[in-house]
């Protein structure tokens, strides 16, 4: 007993503890060691089945588009039946104790949950969004026999609005999940599927915003009155081509009758402008869009361009329309596809492969001026009475106006402004936005030469992502290049018109250009050598306006020096005047400035 007392028996005593914890804290760490091996095992093992259901969600998701679009219902439901499956397997394998350990593993962990968030969203997808899409008849957002099925289309209205609702919340849940430091595999499903989302919530915002309105539009609260514009493409402006013809259209209980036609030169010239122009548009294009018809869209903000030529014909015809449609013979050939051939009395027959040619090129050899305005009217309303009439495929006619208005070749305004602000973030508004998130760049053409050469122009513009600098800004770089492939000779009068580049062959072109949203015009070079420019300020953007001279058969190039206002990203858009002949562009991006 004294020597247990002893100092000697205290220090065998703790020796004896002390290997006790020790093959405790052994034998926990061995049993922990082989729970995380086994786990680590099978989290690879659930991941790797995860993967495979994704992979399979996302073919079938494309099928589900297809199907939805061509009002296939029946496959679209068994496909929407086999996604859900495969999506919800994706959820349960990325579930559970063990995924949740793992995903709290220094650097995996933020891999692993972004993994998780994936599947999740994926999910959601399939059974909050997808299913009210299948459930929805697209062929009630398509005219039947000149009239609307309004009860039918507040119908697909509401399930549109649902589906946008969420697809809106996936898209911020993905949103919220941050990028730095995860796996260059992880980090780039993440970025793709953010991007498709983003696609399809800029498609559904458009479609269901536009089926909401839709019977309010067409005349379901009381009589509507809208104008259809022409742009005429061989005179180009901005928004495209010169206001040239306008057909009166009136909207009542889900119908559209055409009740009169006009034309631009017979509005004639309005002195002082029709209504007061901004400071800033007043120094890029003096007057002239408050004074001439034809000039209304030499700025490339569309709003601004309709409410001049909404009040001009008001002034001179007495109809004041609720709204404003544009549109070129570009797009008519677009829906010529679906519609076939359209007869146009006292003129030749159009088809979506003879249009384009028929209007911007032909009709100047062969019709006096008067009897062009009034075969651009009569085309446009004719081929806008068989869309409504006829009864085409609602998937080509969809796809037809979702390439249009991608391409900017049709613009909606509406004169009400609650109406306005549901479409401001369509591409279909025409509005160019004095704030922005993704830097954009525009390149707007407006003729110079009181010609009709447009027809033969060849654009084409290559934009390059450069530098970050330390102010949060970033370079640019614009190449735009411009082909002539018009003729030496042989043109006549009414092509030719004023010829005010001297050679009444060489087409005037000024380029204007407007720089990102907050940021900047640096330096321009044409052909290499630098060049004069004008310049101003137009919705939080610096403006510059180059004159391009170019000869048939000649090519001028174009450099500009641009910056963005403080942003980090590296894929910025390139904006553009829609031509009779598609641009050739290209944008080379780079990785955003916090990568």
């Amino acid at each position: 007993m004294a020597e247990s007392g002893s100092p000697r028996g205290r220090r065998r005593r703790l020796r004896r503890r002390t290997r006790a914890r020790i093959r405790r804290a052994l034998l926990a760490a061995l049993v922990v060691g082989s729970l995380l091996a086994a786990g680590g095992g099978w989290v690879g093992f659930r991941g790797w089945q995860a993967r495979t259901h994704l992979l399979n969600a996302a073919g079938l998701a494309r099928e589900l588009s297809a199907q939805i679009v061509a009002g296939d219902t029946g496959q679209a439901q068994r496909t929407l039946a086999a996604l859900q499956e495969q999506s919800g397997a994706a959820r349960e394998a990325t579930a559970g104790p063990a995924w949740w350990l793992a995903g709290t593993v220094p650097y995996a962990g933020d891999d692993l949950a972004a993994f998780r968030r994936i599947a999740v969203t994926v999910d959601d997808l399939a059974r909050e969004a997808f299913p009210p899409l299948v459930r929805s008849d697209v062929a009630a957002l398509v005219p039947r026999d000149g009239r609307l099925d309004l009860p039918a289309l507040r119908t697909v209205a509401r399930r549109l609005v649902a589906a946008d609702a969420a697809v809106r919340e996936s898209g911020a849940g993905l949103r919220a999940v941050p990028t730095d430091g995860l796996l260059p595999e992880v980090r780039d499903a993440l970025v793709g599927l953010r991007t498709e989302i983003d696609k399809l919530a800029g498609l559904l915002s458009g479609v269901s915003k536009g089926a909401d309105l839709l019977p309010t539009l067409f005349g379901a609260d009381g009589e509507r009155t809208y104008l259809i514009v022409s742009q005429n493409l061989s005179e180009l402006r901005a928004t495209g081509g010169m206001f040239g013809a306008y057909a009166v259209v009136r909207a009542r209980d889900g119908r559209l009758d055409l009740v009169a036609q006009g034309t631009a030169a017979k509005l004639q010239r309005f002195t002082p402008p029709v209504l007061p122009l901004g400071t800033e548009t007043r120094r890029l294009y003096t007057d002239l869009p408050g004074i001439y018809p034809a000039d209304v869209n030499l700025t490339p903000h569309f709003p601004t361009a309709a409410k001049l030529y909404r009040e001009m014909v008001r002034r001179r015809t007495g109809v004041t329309a609720d709204g404003i449609l544009a549109v070129d013979p570009v797009a008519l050939s677009y829906l010529l596809k679906a519609t076939g051939p359209v007869a146009v009395p006292g003129y030749p027959t159009l088809t979506a492969q003879n249009a384009v040619r028929i209007l911007l090129s032909d009709s100047y050899l062969t019709l006096d001026l008067e009897n062009q305005d009034a075969f651009y009217a009569a085309s446009a309303a004719r081929v806008f009475d068989s869309v409504l009439r006829k009864g085409a495929s609602p998937r080509e006619l969809l796809s037809v106006f979702d390439r249009s208005i991608r391409e900017r070749r049709i613009l909606f305004w509406s004169a009400r402004s609650e109406e306005q602000r549901k479409f401001v973030d369509n591409r279909i508004s025409g509005v160019l936005p004095e704030t922005e998130t993704t830097p954009t760049v525009g390149v707007f053409l407006n003729d110079g030469s009181g010609a009709k050469l447009g027809y033969y122009l060849r654009p084409s513009a290559t934009l390059t992502v450069g530098n970050c600098l330390a102010d949060g800004r970033r370079e640019l770089r614009l190449r735009f290049d411009l082909h002539s492939s018009a003729p030496r000779s042989g043109l006549t009068k009414a092509v030719l018109g004023l010829g005010k580049a001297g050679n009444p062959y060489t087409a005037r072109t000024l380029v204007t250009v407007y720089s990102p949203a907050g940021g900047a015009v640096v330096a321009a070079r044409l052909d290499g050598v630098d060049a004069p420019l004008g310049s101003g300020t137009d919705r939080g953007r610096q403006v510059a306006i180059a004159n391009v001279e170019v000869g048939p058969g000649k090519t001028r190039t174009l450099d500009m020096d641009l910056l963005t206002g403080r942003t980090n990203a590296g894929t910025p858009e390139l904006w553009h005047t829609p031509t009779a002949t598609p641009w050739t562009t290209q944008v080379v991006p780079a990785p955003s400035c916090n990568q």
